[in-house]
């Protein structure tokens, strides 16, 4: 250890700068063998390598470090909470290579140094200031004006390592006309828009200089604001004077950090070659691997060979470690800041989002380098893979207190700076946020194949295991049982848990350094980033609020259903001609097929006559009152059991409100679809589901509020398939439906017949989906030849709608896919099936999924941007369903009508600026006491 002295010189390179200029001066790279993106590190070992040659040549160093920021949460934030709040966060790609850099830094044998609840600026400071003080001469690597105020003529200089320039007292008089003691003076005065420190309102640099040189420093501007001569600046200073003195704080870099390495330790040494040569061959850099190859040769050194990386690993459950002192557990969350990317899984007792308790939690970090940390098990015999609640035989347990876990977890959990992987990462967002951690930033498996495949396969992570690794996981049974003996997981053995912990934890960050990197060169990183990525965290929140439902409500529907369903059963019975059980479909079919003789039955695989919905459809059709009876007690039967009975079983006894599950990786077309309970198939149309929705309510003193996106998929159909008719009708409001028959069958808009009016609903909506003369022969109740020449007749007026339909038909065929306006892809599995049942259908998939799945797109985009849109209006409201093209909020009475204007504006603007529509998408916002009113 050489110590500072006045022979000394000690160069600090601000690493922020080196990393953030390598990245933005070079485009995307990722290494071959696993897609890793890498190109801020090659960027970053490029300047440093070239940096170390040049001092070579220079003055050298006989000190150097590199210092990074390791969090944005600094004692500032304290301060000013909105200290860097507009900051954006860091590239997404950017994020998992932090932690590479501090590895490459570390290669070249330079100390790579970071503190948490400081800046790198911080740092600098204290070190510059501490060698200074001992006789050093300082070099500060950066041209960064934040870093002006440190400059001592003679002792402290910054050096631009581009221009291979020091700058002294002189360049910053140059460059902002005051000395470097007046910097943090003219720094609080103007403030700076990048970190959000407010300053002086309209104070630019040159006015702060000309402020701070008339009256010497800012204590005794801010004590004379009164004799400023301009009317503006005087009122402004004296207006913003406390403002200032906050930004003063801010601005004034500390240099007392009771920092944990000492400069000392940062005397030049040479590399460890071989490991030099290794990291960089391993991060595939072949051009900076043959000039350090080379440039050693020339000095004599011995080379290491070069070497074959291996980067596979077979899944070696044995390496995995059961954290289970606080002593361990420090040690993996110093090494995932490292890192600067973690996996993380959370494991609990159910799966209810409302209501799991947390047990443990899995944390990895590479192949085989995983880990599982238990908080919550209860009873489980050593050796056994599980046991039964309550065993007598159950060993005494070993666990990190919770509290004390959450507490060490936490800080790692939130850093804006480390990258948290996880698979379906919703559900732990949830269970950490009951325990007051906000798990940020996120990346998530189930999304990423999601956006790759969706159509394909399913997203879970056995599944993914198996396809892209060719690992089977170990399944839950084999750890919980099964059945009747299947047990929740704070009963399972600690090393059985570990096991399956662990490894979903080492399978997930598999899977992430496989398919993450498919995004980028699929093309489809804008689709995960911009409608993917950030709706975990908006869907937990929903999840988390829950809704309000009346269970007095609920139980009267509920009655008056079962005697409603009892009046159709003896209807039943006696246009049957006999008893019979109206809930069985064998029994239904025999009555209807073999005994009534009805026309049209087939039967199933099992040589049981078919009465699905289909069936009774057409038979209800052609006037059997049979049939529209059964019908019509099965939509009755179906809406006890699934809302007004379920959703009373439903209530969350500690929140007193409906939990939801929403699933994001579902549908074809990016819907979202809900469970436990399902409220995204309540039925509209009916009286009946209109009724139930009169039972979600709103708590006292606040509205619900239903905010619906008009006729959206018609518009996305004028606009996709630029049909001219149709985009003048929307941009005029016109009726759509009643132009459309207007167009079609020659009559005036004015005084249309209803019918007329519905005939031509029936096909606008029916063209959406692919329908077919038969289908739309059965919603009209017409003929088939008759619906055959409205579709002929409206596809001649409408010549634009054909065409993207062929277009998108053809599209499918080529490529297996079709892509929404946003570009995401919905795959079209069976598009060249030889079966003509299944083909017909693919092609129906492939004119519909591009405008449901554009819909889809545009409410989540929507859901995205709101939750911050109210947050910056001030506004309480909380979002708390989506059902297809709406969305449901509840706010405070008094703020009904702001909500509903806010609510309409963001909705109506989502596609803004990613996609330019050509037709106005239209939203009613409404509030009332009940979903049931406001929709």
């Amino acid at each position: 250890m050489a110590k500072l002295d006045a022979s000394s010189r000690l160069y600090l390179i601000d690493g922020s700068g080196y990393i953030f200029r390598a990245y933005h001066a070079l485009p995307p790279l990722t290494r071959a063998s696993d897609s890793m993106p890498v190109g801020a590190v090659s960027g970053f070992c490029n300047m440093l390598y070239k940096f170390l040659e040049d001092m070579k040549a220079g003055e050298r160093p006989t000190h150097l470090a590199v210092i990074f920021d390791r969090s944005e949460v600094t004692f500032r934030n304290e301060i000013y909470p909105a200290y860097k709040a507009n900051r954006p966060p860091a590239p997404e790609d950017l994020v998992p290579q932090f932690a590479l850099i501090r590895e490459a830094t570390r290669a070249f044998g330079v100390p790579a140094v970071d503190m948490a609840g400081f800046e790198a600026d911080d740092l600098i400071a204290t070190y510059a200031r501490q060698a200074a003080g001992a006789g050093a001469k300082v070099f500060i690597v950066s041209s960064d004006k934040d870093l002006m105020q440190l400059v001592v003529e003679g002792r402290i200089e910054l050096f631009d390592p581009m221009k291979q320039k020091a700058l002294g007292i002189d360049a910053v008089i140059e460059k902002f006309g005051v000395t470097p003691d007046k910097m943090i003076d003219v720094q609080a005065l103007m403030g700076d828009s990048v970190d959000n420190v407010p300053g002086a309102p309209g104070i630019g640099p040159k006015t702060a200089a000309e402020l701070i040189t008339l009256f010497g420093d800012l204590d005794s501007l801010l004590a004379r604001a009164g004799e400023i001569k301009q009317n503006k600046r005087r009122e402004t200073i004296i207006a913003f004077a406390d403002q200032i003195r906050i930004s003063r704080q801010l601005v004034t870099l500390k240099d007392d950090v009771p920092v944990e390495v000492a400069a000392d330790t940062f005397a030049v040494r040479d590399p460890d070659d071989a490991a030099l040569l290794k990291f960089l061959e391993t991060m595939e850099f072949r051009t900076l691997t043959r000039r350090v190859r080379e440039a050693l040769a020339k000095d004599g050194a011995a080379i290491p060979p070069e070497e074959a990386q291996d980067i596979t690993h077979s899944v070696d459950r044995d390496r995995y470690e059961t954290v289970d002192t606080l002593e361990q557990l420090d040690r993996w969350i110093a090494r995932a800041f490292e890192m600067g990317a973690v996996c993380v899984d959370t494991e609990t007792d159910s799966l209810s989002p409302a209501s799991a308790n947390l047990v443990g939690v899995a944390l990895a970090l590479e192949a085989n380098e995983a880990c599982y940390i238990p908080l919550a098990h209860k009873t489980a015999r050593s050796d056994d893979l599980f046991a039964a609640p309550g065993d007598p035989t159950a060993a005494a347990l070993k666990q990190i207190p919770m509290a004390e876990a959450i507490a060490r977890l936490k800080p790692l959990l939130e850093d804006p700076a480390v990258l948290k992987i996880g698979q379906n990462l919703k559900f732990d967002v949830n269970v950490l946020a009951r325990h007051g951690v906000e798990l940020a930033p996120i990346d998530d498996t189930m999304l990423v194949s999601y956006v790759l495949a969706a159509g394909l396969h399913s997203h879970g992570m056995d599944e993914l295991s198996e396809r892209h690794l060719g690992h089977k996981a170990i399944s839950f049974a084999e750890v919980a049982g099964k059945g009747k003996a299947q047990v929740t997981f704070d009963h399972v053995a600690i090393p059985a848990a570990t096991r399956y912990s662990a490894e979903d934890a080492d399978i997930t960050m598999r899977l992430w350094r496989k398919l993450r990197p498919q995004l980028a060169r699929e093309k489809l990183l804008s689709v995960y980033e911009m409608l993917e990525r950030p709706l975990p965290k908006v869907l937990a929140a929903m999840e988390r609020a829950g809704v309000k439902v009346d269970p007095q409500e609920l139980s009267r529907m509920s009655g008056e259903f079962a005697q409603r369903m009892a009046a159709y059963e003896d209807e039943a019975q006696k246009l049957a001609g006999r008893a019979f059980n109206i809930g069985s479909p064998k029994q239904l079919g025999e009555i209807l097929f073999d005994e009534l003789k009805l026309p049209g039955g087939t039967r199933t695989k099992t040589g049981a006559w078919g009465t699905d919905a289909s069936v009774l459809e057409e038979l209800a059709g052609q006037g059997h009152a049979l049939a529209r009876t059964i019908l019509d007690w099965r939509q009755l039967q179906k809406l006890r059991s699934t809302y007004t009975e379920a959703l009373r079983d439903a209530i969350e006894p500690t929140t007193g409100r409906v939990h939801t599950s929403f699933a994001l990786a579902a549908t074809t077309t990016g819907r979202l679809s809900s469970s436990d309970p399902n409220l995204q198939n309540i039925p509209i149309r009916s009286e009946e589901g209109r009724r139930i929705r009169e039972a979600f309510i709103a708590e006292d003193d606040h509205v619900l509020i239903s905010a619906d996106y008009s006729q959206i998929e018609l518009r996305l159909l004028a606009h996709v398939g630029d049909v001219p008719q149709l985009k003048q009708a929307f941009a005029d409001g016109l009726d759509i439906h009643a132009m459309t028959a207007s167009e079609m069958f020659g009559v005036p808009m004015e005084g249309m017949d209803p019918m007329v009016r519905r005939q031509a609903k029936a096909i606008n909506f029916g063209i959406i989906y692919g329908i077919s003369a038969f289908g739309l022969a059965n919603n009209l109740g017409i003929g088939q030849s008759e619906a055959g020449a409205y579709i002929k007749t409206y596809f001649e007026r409408f010549p634009g709608i054909r065409d993207y339909m062929e277009n998108a038909k053809a599209y499918a065929r080529a490529n297996g896919y079709v892509k929404t306006i946003f570009g995401r892809r919905c795959w079209v599995a069976d598009i060249k099936s030889k079966t003509p049942a299944q083909r017909a259908f693919a092609e129906r998939q492939a004119i519909n999924a591009p405008l449901q799945g554009a819909a889809s797109d545009i409410i989540r985009r929507a859901m995205i941007q709101l939750p911050g849109a109210l947050k910056a209006q001030g506004l309480a409201a909380r979002m708390l369903l989506q059902v297809h093209d709406e969305l449901v909020f509840e706010a405070p009475t008094h703020e009904a009508e702001a909500t509903c204007k806010l609510v309409k504006e963001v909705m109506e603007k989502a596609c803004e600026p990613a996609v330019a529509m050509s037709i106005p998408l239209v939203v009613e916002a409404r509030a009332a006491k009940t979903w049931g009113q406001a929709h």
